[in-house]
């Protein structure tokens, strides 16, 4: 169950990986003209991605917290034992940078509420890159952490 749960959630944290990358390149780094794949990529309607983002940050995060117990009675010692404090350390400040980005999920949704506010600009390009800097950093920190056993173990 928590396998299938875990396998899940990693899926879902890709969706939402390439959702908040398109969103933010799109957003800091706005296409002027068609061309290339870098542009493509860039020249995306960035505000269509905000709902989208919001329910798979959500699901990703209970799915997490649901998962969190294994880890919390399984992995977590193992670590300790085996002196991995760093890898330790990285996922405890996943966890806080990920109730961050919950507490910031509102004001995510104010900024980019339609018709944009011309306005608000600097603040969506800052909430945006501060959300896509947590997703990012969530995901490859549990991708390694995930790895770790195999690694690290006996």
């Amino acid at each position: 169950m928590i396998t299938t749960l875990l396998i899940i959630h990693g899926l879902l944290a890709v969706a939402l990986l390439g959702s908040i990358t398109h969103q933010t390149a799109s957003t800091v780094w706005p296409a002027k003209s068609a061309g290339n794949f870098l542009v493509s990529f860039r020249g995306v309607s960035a505000a269509r991605y905000t709902t989208t983002n919001i329910v798979l940050y959500v699901i990703v995060a209970v799915l997490g917290a649901i998962i969190y117990p294994a880890y919390r009675l399984a992995v977590r010692p193992f670590l300790e034992s085996a002196r991995l404090l760093t890898i330790n350390g990285t996922f405890e400040l996943k966890e806080q940078f990920v109730a961050i980005g919950l507490g910031m999920l509102p004001l995510y949704w104010l900024v980019w509420r339609t018709p944009l506010d011309p306005k608000l600009s600097g603040a969506r390009v800052a909430v945006t890159s501060l959300l896509c800097f947590v997703v990012w950093y969530s995901f490859l920190v549990g991708h390694v952490l995930n790895n770790v056993r195999g690694l690290f173990g006996r």
